[in-house]
């Protein structure tokens, strides 16, 4: 995909003439709701009732003040973007809606306008956000940078975003429905077994813990790992005197690590006079 833009909204989806074939009607027209279909490629899967009926208010009084895109399909049209200003013209008992009429070559690109268009929107949680920067990876194999320009973030947040849809479907439905946020996925992702995150989930929200919070005890719980673990691999006080005595006799750094089954020592040189020093004295033990 060429990274030029005609700038952000519906114009940024529009490609050089020599890439895309789409071009805008001059002005909007009236078309009939019943005639209108919905993107089956809508990356936009919750939409909120009560919004919905609020935006069915102000269009009962002012209008629909911004027409919706849509693209022909025989007698019919597909819609391509504005799918919450429809299904408010809907409620509101609106006959027929302003629309511009832009050509699309193919489904393919239908999808990517509708991804980009919701995103620039910011129409998507954070979960339909991820899955759509996804599927422009995926399907129209966009480098992590280039979704970043196309859409008009950083590459970081584009990276962040994606991160989240690692995590177990039971967490990322619960970001879905804004029982926690994505900035607490990101935290739960520090926990590397999926049986933590599920742990560390249900944690979050009985003590309604923060995302500063979670990140805190997540680090705290690591610290305290590796602290058990040099603990545990910490010498007796009889191979430590072994150890100290090889340090002196070969005068150098020595390591020593004990297991049940026997273990193994390290010695360390520090040129090549040094290992013709201690192999000197190794070979003087005959």
């Amino acid at each position: 995909m060429s990274d030029k833009r005609l700038g952000k909204g519906l114009g940024a989806l529009i490609r050089p003439t020599e890439k895309r074939t789409n071009s805008i009607s001059q002005g909007a027209t009236l078309i009939s709701l019943k005639k209108i279909k919905v993107n089956p490629h809508q990356p936009r899967k919750l939409f909120d009732k009560k919004t919905l009926e609020e935006m069915a208010l102000s269009i009962k009084e002012k209008g629909i003040l911004t027409p919706i895109t849509v693209k022909a399909e025989g007698d019919f049209f597909i819609l391509v973007a504005g799918e919450r200003r429809l299904k408010s013209a809907k409620i509101a008992g609106l006959k027929m809606i302003p629309a511009y009429q832009i050509n699309v070559k193919d489904d393919a690109e239908l999808l990517e306008m509708a991804l980009i268009e919701n995103i620039q929107r910011e129409n998507l949680n954070s979960i339909e956000e991820a899955e759509a920067y996804a599927v422009l990876r995926s399907q129209f194999n966009l480098t992590q940078t280039e979704i970043a320009k196309t859409v008009g973030k950083k590459r970081v947040t584009i990276s962040n975003s994606l991160r989240i849809l690692a995590l177990p479907k039971e967490i990322r439905d619960s970001i879905r429905a804004h029982e926690i946020s994505a900035g607490h996925g990101r935290a739960i992702l520090m926990e590397k077994t999926e049986k933590n995150q599920l742990k560390l989930w249900e944690k979050i929200k009985a003590e309604k813990l923060s995302v500063r919070a979670v990140e805190k005890l997540v680090r705290q719980k690591a610290d305290s790992s590796v602290q058990k673990k040099e603990i545990r691999s910490k010498l007796s006080p009889v191979l430590r005197a072994l150890e100290n005595e090889i340090i002196e006799i070969l005068g150098t750094k020595v390591k020593l690590k004990h297991s049940k089954e026997g273990g193994t020592f390290t010695v360390h040189y520090f040129s090549n006079e040094d290992l013709e020093r201690i192999m000197e004295i190794l070979r003087s033990m005959d």
